[in-house]
């Protein structure tokens, strides 16, 4: 006999499943176009500066970021300073210059001590976060291509307020302190152990230089934490839980000062390029030191010029430096 019609259920299902198809697109759109607008909206809102010289004279393979931390107190309340232990605004210097490779051979982050004691175009020689106090993101930019002979493609800047805002952000970075450091100078009392730090217990870890091995161990504080940090920040936990990702992403806009050439997606670049360090698949060092003299009365750091010229010399031609040319 001849089949009827199917029963009303079984015709109706299919209907359902491209009802539930047609929802399941139109949300993924939705969220799609939101997270292009939030881009956008942070992209636009990017505080930005004329940082790279543009008759810069140094050539170099791969990608460099000069990554500076000032001690800008800008957006803080005096309430805030005296909290952090920073101190009146005395007139903006770098209190952190690192270099960070990203290449074929994968990242490389660099600290450069901020008593070195190099070249200045116009001013002689100094110690090299000076020149941030001649003549701003530029010369600091054009000293160390100078010093290094690598090319600076991209500048980022973070102030100690932003700082603290973008580790508060993230809901505080875990991190595992060797030694109890109690600086009432940089406002840290902090125990050996791991745990977590919000903003301004994390602001005085990478300040202080109240342990034995002075700037020193402050550079390789400043260097692990910064990796740690950024790995959080780009973590899956964070990049999807909007809770996260949207104060962070506003705290990163109003706390980081880029080129006048950089976006956002350059700043992406330079998160993974970091989770990379942190990882364990990059190289973290300190330009290599060969003596800490007196100059002028004051202590400066003078590099291992053959070591150092190893270092920069490889990463110019986006190679692994050899471990001998790696610093402490």
């Amino acid at each position: 006999p001849a089949r009827g019609p199917p029963p009303p259920a079984a015709a109706a299902r299919p209907k359902r499943r491209g009802r539930w198809r047609r929802r399941i697109l139109a949300v993924v759109a939705v969220l799609l176009l939101l997270l292009i607008g939030f881009g956008v909206y942070l992209d636009v809102n990017l505080q930005r500066t004329d940082a790279l010289p543009a008759d810069g004279a140094a050539t170099s393979e791969g990608t460099n970021w000069l990554i500076v931390g000032s001690d800008s107190r800008a957006g803080l309340t005096s309430e805030q300073e005296q909290e952090l232990a920073t101190g009146g605004d005395v007139g903006q210097r770098t209190d952190t210059i690192m270099l960070l490779h990203d290449g074929a051979s994968g990242p490389v982050l660099v600290s450069i001590p901020r008593d070195s004691y190099v070249p200045i175009a116009g001013h002689g020689s100094a110690k090299i976060n000076a020149s941030y106090s001649f003549g701003g993101a530029q010369l600091l930019v054009q000293t160390v291509e100078a010093a290094t002979g690598l090319h600076i493609d991209h500048y980022a800047e973070i102030g100690f307020g932003g700082f603290v805002g973008a580790v508060d952000a993230v809901g505080g970075v875990d991190m595992c302190i060797p030694e109890a450091i109690k600086d009432p100078k940089a406002g840290l009392d902090i125990k050996a152990g791991c745990q977590e730090l919000d903003g301004g217990t994390a602001l005085g870890y990478v300040r202080t230089r109240a342990t034995p091995g002075s700037d020193f161990d402050r550079v390789a504080r400043q260097r692990a934490f910064l990796s740690a940090l950024i790995s959080k920040a780009t973590s899956p936990a964070t990049l999807v839980n909007p809770f996260r990702v949207v104060p962070l992403g506003s705290a990163v806009t109003g706390a980081i000062t880029v080129d006048d050439s950089d976006h956002i997606w350059n700043l992406a670049s330079l998160g993974f390029a970091m989770r990379g360090v942190s990882g364990g698949s990059g190289v973290a060092t300190t330009v290599p030191v060969g003596s800490t003299p007196t100059i002028g009365g004051e202590s400066v750091v003078r590099w291992d010029k053959t070591r150092a010229q190893a270092l920069f010399g490889a990463l110019a031609k986006d190679q692994t430096p050899p471990k001998s040319a790696l610093g402490p």
